[in-house]
Formats: C-alpha cells, structure tokens, sequence
C-alpha cells in the first residue's frame, strides 16, 4: 500500500487504541488517527478494532498512513474578514451565513473555499476534506476561528482544544428571565434519539459542560456571555434549551423570532498559546450590526 507503514509492538496495556496510536504518531491529529482506524487502516494483531479498543500488553499494532489524495475542493474568492495572520495561523472573523466547511447541501461556497484562494499553503493541512480547520462554528453563528496553515500548527492547536487550553467566548440572547447571574450547565450531550438530525442532552452523551454570565435583563429576554469547556456540537444552543431558555432566533432548538433572521449567537473571544511561539495569544470580535440592531430594538421597545 502506498503511503506510510508503521507498526509498534505494546509495552503498557488499559490505554485507547486512538490515544496510544497519538503517542507513537506525532505528526498525525487525533481525530486524522480515529478516521484511520474506522476505515480499516489500521489493525491489531492482523485484526480491525474500534479507536475505543483497549490496548493490552504486547498487542501488535500495526498502520497505513495514505498518501494524501488531491483535493477537489475549489478556491472561491469569497471575502472574509482576517483578524490576525502570519505564516502559521491566521484567526478569522466568520459571518453568519458561512458554513465552515463543505457537506451536504453546501458543496462549495465555504470558509475552506475562501481560505482555499486566501491561504492556498493550507492544501491538506489537518486532511483534505477540512484543510486548516481545528474548530467549528456553526454556519448561522458568527464569529472568531482559528486556522492553522501548517502542519505542525494543525497539530498544536488540536491539542490544546484536546488538552482544553483554549478560551472561547460568546455573547447570546436568550428568551426568558435567568433567575442567577452566573451558573454552569453540566449535562452531557448527544444525538436526539427522537431526531437524529439534533442534538440533545441524553444520559449516555459526551460530559459538556457551559458556564454563563447575566449581561443584562430586557423584560423578557437576558443576555449573556458564556464560556465553553468542552467543545460539543450545538453545545450552547442545546443547553440553554435544556434550561427551558432557547436562544432568540434558533429554529431548531427554540423558535424564529421578528427580531433577528437567525440565532442570537456570535463567538466574541478567543485566546490560545501560539503554537510555534508558545506565547499567548487573544482575540475579540465585536457584536455584528444584525445581532447589535436586534439587542437595541428590543431596548427601545422597553416599557
């Protein structure tokens, strides 16, 4: 197979097969290994096994690293607003509207797409599908992005998501009254069972946990930021849902509102390490005109 081949014998059993494969494959993110050993690239005494498998002592673990197999995701000159840039990272404003990355019923017209004709060094860094990509937003939620353009960025920056280093704030509006300032929502979240296409807070999810803080209270609506320490899909629109407090706007978790054309949810801050620097590093991004018109509209309506 053309590629790269490696095998390793076991000398410490109880660990994940995707995390002991991530302590011998340093250049290769963890999520990259996780998708290898799903698509059979890897095995363990000749057999396939999950990335959940728990190594045992003297196992003998053997992968497939692919060539990378030309993208065929096109540069598209769509304009995006760089907060900060150099021959590592760059650090995007993304407006709401823009998904990420392509999938179904978005081929093209993407982040990746822009990035793509901005930064074409980021081909296959981190994958083909999602090249520079090491978190999300959703396509409806605005905000700051980090990208890596290289590498060794890709693999850095991952880390520190996975090690939970890195600071990501937001601002939202929310319907209802918060009875506390500040709080924390620990519930775990995973696929709705009743909705596939959802998320929701299950027993059997991954651990997610949310803290907030009261901004203000408009009579029936309270705005907040928020801070995330985990990373899940939908995380805050979920939890707040499942504290009876959907945000503004969110169709899918609450319900439409005239006063904004989609959820009231913008990534306002930023902070990790440099990864070739080691220095910390922060951002901020101002809330939007539609998200800024929407919170002054509902001001002057006031009593």
């Amino acid at each position: 197979m053309d590629g790269i081949n490696h095998q390793y014998i076991v000398n410490d059993s109880g660990k994940r097969l995707d995390s002991f494969l991530a302590d011998q494959e340093k250049s290769t993110t963890r999520s990259r290994l996780q998708t290898l050993i799903e698509s059979g690239y890897v095995t363990v005494n000749g057999s396939t096994a999950k990335p959940s498998y728990k190594v045992k002592l003297e196992d003998i673990v053997h992968i497939s690293i692919p060539e990378p197999s030309p993208t065929d995701i096109i540069p598209q000159a769509i304009p995006i607003s760089f907060i900060y840039q150099d021959d590592h990272i760059a650090v995007v404003d993304k407006p709401h509207g823009l998904p990420v990355h392509p999938g179904p019923g978005h081929p093209d017209g993407t982040l990746v797409n822009a990035l793509m004709a901005h930064c074409p060094d980021i081909v296959g860094v981190g994958g083909e599908v999602r090249p520079g990509i090491v978190h999300r937003l959703d396509k409806d939620t605005s905000g700051l992005i980090m990208v890596a353009k290289t590498h060794e960025a890709h693999q850095n920056l991952s880390a520190q998501i996975s090690s939970r280093n890195v600071d990501k704030g937001y601002l939202a509006l929310c319907r209802g009254l918060l009875a506390t300032d500040e709080g924390e929502i620990d519930a775990p979240i995973g696929r709705d069972p009743y909705n596939r296409k959802r998320m929701a807070v299950v027993e059997n999810g991954r651990n997610a946990k949310t803290m907030y803080t009261v901004l203000d209270r408009l009579e029936s609506y309270t705005y907040l930021s928020l801070k995330l320490e985990t990373g899940r899909t939908h995380q805050i629109r979920v939890h707040m849902a499942y504290l009876t407090h959907p945000l503004v706007g969110d169709n899918v978790y609450g319900r439409s509102s005239s006063v904004v054309s989609r959820h009231f949810l913008h990534a306002n801050y930023l902070a990790f390490r440099h990864p070739t620097t080691g220095e910390p590093v922060s951002f901020h991004s101002p809330l939007p005109k539609d998200l800024s018109d929407a919170l002054e509209s509902i001001k002057a309506n006031l009593g």
